[in-house]
Order: C-alpha cells, then sequence, then structure tokens
C-alpha cells in the first residue's frame, strides 16, 4: 500500500510541477528549441540568458511588478486589520449565529469578479481611487477578507477563554489583551491569512484588468505581452512572477499546516 502512494506521490508531484519545467525551459533555451512541438516533453539543449536579458531590457517589467508587490502587501495588512477584530467578535458568538455569518460571507466568492469589478469601476473613477494600489487593494479585499476573517474565527475560537478571563483578571483591558496576548498566541493563524491573503492578490487578475488599466499589475502585463505575441516577454515576467511566492513560502511554510490553515493553533 506504502508503494501505490508513493507511486501516486510522484505522479501528482510531476503533474504539477510539468508547467513549472516548461516555463524555466521557454526562459532559457533559444526561441528555436522551444517552438518546436512539446510532446514528447522536451529537454534542455542549449542554454541562454538572452530571452531573459531581451525581454527586461526591451519591455516593461518593473513598475507592473512594484505595482503587484504594494497591491498585495496592502491586502494583507487591510486583512488582518479587519479579519483580526471580526474573527475574535465571531470566535464569542454562539455557533448557530457565528457559522451562517462565515458562510454568507464566504458566498460573496460565488459572485463573479467582473459583474462586481464594473459598477466599483464607476464608483471609483468619482472618488479618484480608479488605477490606484489603495483602491486595487480595497476592491481584492472582497476575495481575501472573508478566508482571513474565516482562519482568524477558527484561530481565536481554538484559544481557551480562560486565558482571557485570567488576563481580565490580572486587569488587562479588552485592548491590551487582543494586542499583547491574543495576538501573539494566534500568531501562526494570522501569519497563514496573511500568506493566504497576499497569494490570492498577487495573481489575481480579473479586478485588476478592469480596475488598473492604465498600470497595469504582473499578470496583466504577461497577458498583455502574449496577447501582442510577446511570448518570450511573457515568460520571462512569468518566471519573475513566481519568485516572490516561493520565497514567502519557503520562508513561512512552517505555518502551511492543516491546523493553521482551518483556524487552529498549536500549542
Amino acid at each position: 500500500m506504502s508503494k501505490i502512494v508513493y507511486v501516486g506521490f510522484a505522479i501528482f508531484t510531476i503533474y504539477f510541477l510539468f508547467p513549472l519545467y516548461i516555463l524555466l525551459l521557454v526562459a532559457f533555451s533559444p526561441a528555436k528549441y522551444t517552438i518546436e512541438s512539446l510532446y514528447p516533453p522536451p529537454i534542455f539543449k542549449q542554454f541562454t540568458l538572452n530571452n531573459l536579458i531581451f525581454a527586461f531590457t526591451q519591455y516593461n517589467f518593473l513598475q507592473p511588478f512594484i505595482k503587484s508587490l504594494i497591491v498585495a502587501t496592502l491586502v494583507g495588512i487591510i486583512a488582518l486589520l479587519v479579519g483580526i477584530p471580526a474573527g475574535y467578535g465571531l470566535s464569542r458568538l454562539p455557533a448557530k449565529i457565528a457559522y451562517p455569518v462565515l458562510v454568507l460571507l464566504l458566498i460573496t466568492n460565488m459572485v463573479p469578479g467582473i459583474v462586481v469589478a464594473i459598477p466599483i469601476s464607476a464608483e471609483f473613477i468619482k472618488l479618484h481611487l480608479f488605477d490606484t494600489p489603495i483602491g486595487l487593494a480595497l476592491v481584492q479585499e472582497l476575495i481575501t477578507l472573508p478566508l482571513a476573517t474565516f482562519i482568524m474565527q477558527g484561530t481565536f475560537s481554538a484559544i481557551p477563554k480562560e486565558i482571557e478571563y485570567q488576563a481580565r483578571i490580572d486587569g488587562a483591558s479588552a485592548l491590551s489583551y487582543i494586542a499583547n496576548i491574543l495576538v501573539s498566541t494566534a500568531l501562526p493563524g494570522i501569519i497563514a491569512a496573511f500568506l493566504i491573503s497576499w497569494m490570492f492578490s498577487w495573481d489575481e487578475f480579473t479586478y485588476a484588468v478592469i480596475l488598473s488599466p492604465i498600470h497595469p499589475t504582473l499578470p496583466v502585463e504577461i497577458y498583455i505581452n502574449i496577447t501582442r505575441g510577446n511570448e518570450l516577454a511573457a515568460v520571462a515576467f512569468s518566471l519573475v512572477f513566481t519568485i516572490p511566492v516561493i520565497i514567502l513560502t519557503v520562508i513561512l511554510q512552517k505555518y502551511l499546516k492543516g491546523e493553521y490553515l482551518t483556524g487552529g493553533i498549536k500549542a
């Protein structure tokens, strides 16, 4: 049975890593080798950096990258600023009230983004938030905030209430308890909520292409280059696009566990 599990794991690993392999192949191989059929799977025949050098010197890259980085970071911070108190409040409500509220929040993610983005874009033009990082971050909270609130509610629910009672007996105010005790105890869940929010924002496309068309984020810039036939530029940007995700995941991988993503804490 264990051999079957290992074989299945190997198959799934190859399946999910194959697109990354193709991305690396196209990025670091001469174009004449990458326009051939991908079946059977090609191999590296010649290594070159010319594709990346050409893409980064001939096409706009830095501004979309920085904008994506700013927006994703703002989304993560706002999700925590709102999600922590919201999750704490829901964790102190009876389950028959808290869970319907959480379900209602998560249902908002079922609404197609384009249905929401078009009317919001009209209002953002009036408020001078159109094509701005803060405006795009606020809209993307429609996706990330329900998830962050869900994670924080579960995290805070897993913390024994006796800790709060003891803090109150020792004279701690509600704000002091949340800032000095609750946040530090729930740090794994908080980091998991930030990471999930950051990643959802990092590759979000629908809101970005509608609400930030003039100064696009990196996913939109990649799409623009693909539709214009600049495949090498798109591949180069896509390669760099994955680097922050890999770095952030490696740094915070110990928090990407089931008990944290579902709201649990570890003693």
